[in-house]
């Protein structure tokens, strides 16, 4: 008989009303995260601690190309029979490839959680890969790639990432190159899956209305029968020293792209939050962001500008971008050094303390009433630190933080930024 092992017990709401989040392990190391809510509409993905870092040298794409064959064959369906699973019964199916992780994830009404966690099993544990469709899915994937160098405010990233992490693989974008993908056969792509879809790097993540104990159920009958692996597992190479640069490339664009960075420390969390405020209040999802203000609302220099902290698991990387007519370049990059240095320097009055930090847990508490990214959010965390955060907690720490935190954190993030510009 397997043993199995709660995490945690499942606790009554607190005085903020949030649903508790109830986990569960299973004896072959695949971790369960429910939050049960009373909505007809559920939401599950599982989640896998495998990404394009975890490429070896020779495999540049394999984890998005594997992701890919997931849906074209399992060893008792073919691509309409996986496709159709969820759409005959109106259910949504899909999946993402990131750095750090590889996501399936589906919505579907309640009656259907075990045909969902049983189409999720066959598809990653029984995939089946053919040379043709093998052949399909990297003309599809060569597609994408032609497709995103054609748009110069998504390709800057990619070059920023190979400037920011040279020759580690936190530099390569997931897509590959049409060269690499043209390069991986069969074998490269089984041998990625066997090696990094283990079950101890596996979340299964759910937003639904069932009760933890039936999930247990549908997850020991799909899920429970899939063996742990205990060889040795290659470990992910620790990020290069970030060292600061600054560049220019001259294309054929009518304006100009600029991203300002840098990577900083992610291993710390309240480290982690402070940086995303900060780039919350620099030029997060609102309007009033400091530098959608300055450089658009009172200058009409830039179209769009935005300001994002991205966080892996042992790094992070803030980023500032925007797109400005070529005459407008230095004025931007001259107030963009100017918001920063008033950052470092200047610390927040107690209002605009209280202003961002009610701006950013609305956001939270707005986020977290979308199920669909509410269960996303958990299984990542989970992944990354064994552990979800209730929003209360995370509302709790904000609150704490000081203005003369976020001077110190601005010092450290802001002190020594890269850039690149597309001219």
């Amino acid at each position: 008989m397997r043993r199995e092992m709660f995490l945690t017990e499942s606790s009554p709401e607190n005085g903020t009303g949030e649903i508790p989040v109830e986990t569960f392990l299973l004896a072959n190391g695949i971790r369960l995260v429910h939050r049960r809510i009373e909505s007809p509409v559920a939401y599950c993905a599982l989640m896998i601690n495998a990404g394009s870092r975890d490429e070896l040298a020779d495999e540049y794409g394999v984890a998005h190309l594997a992701e890919h064959l997931l849906f074209k064959e399992t060893r008792k369906r073919k691509t309409h029979h996986i496709l159709g699973r969820m759409e005959n019964v109106g259910g949504e199916l899909n999946a993402y490839t990131a750095k750090e992780e590889t996501c399936i994830h589906a919505a579907f009404l309640c009656e259907h959680y075990a045909r969902t966690l049983e189409l999720f099993s066959d598809i990653v544990f029984n995939c089946k890969i053919t040379d043709k469709t093998l052949e399909l899915e990297k003309n599809v994937i060569i597609d994408e790639i032609k497709s995103s160098q054609e748009n110069p405010s998504e390709l800057i990233f990619d070059e920023f990432d190979e400037l920011l992490f040279p020759g580690h693989p936190l530099g390569r974008n997931t897509l590959g190159t049409i060269r690499s993908v043209n390069k991986l056969d069969t074998a490269a792509v089984e041998r990625f899956i066997h090696r990094q879809y283990r079950t101890d790097r596996m979340v299964l993540t759910s937003v639904g209305k069932i009760s933890l104990h039936r999930l247990i159920i549908y997850a020991e009958k799909y899920f429970g029968g899939v063996s742990s692996r205990s060889e040795n597992q290659a470990q992910r190479q620790v990020p290069p020293t970030y060292i600061a640069f600054n560049r220019q490339i001259h294309k054929k664009n009518h304006q100009a792209h600029c991203v300002m960075g840098a990577a900083c420390d992610a291993t710390d969390k309240e480290l982690r939050l402070m940086t995303a405020m900060l780039a919350n209040l620099l030029g997060g999802p609102g309007m009033t962001g400091r530098l959608n203000m300055s450089l658009r609302e009172r200058n009409g220099w830039v179209y769009h500008v935005e300001a994002s902290y991205t966080p892996y698991s042992d790094v992070g990387v803030f980023n500032i971008y925007f797109g400005t007519d070529k005459n407008n370049l230095e004025k931007c990059i001259k107030q963009i050094e100017k918001e920063l240095f008033d950052l470092k320097e200047k610390p927040l009055t107690g209002l605009q303390l209280k202003k961002l930090q009610q701006q950013v847990i609305g956001q939270l508490a707005i986020a977290s009433d979308n199920n669909d990214a509410q269960m996303l959010s958990a299984g990542k965390n989970m992944l990354m630190f064994d552990k979800v955060d209730s929003l209360h907690d995370i509302c709790v720490q904000i609150n704490e933080i000081k203005s003369e935190h976020l001077c110190e954190v601005s010092r450290q993030v802001f002190g020594n930024l890269s850039s690149l510009i597309y001219l």
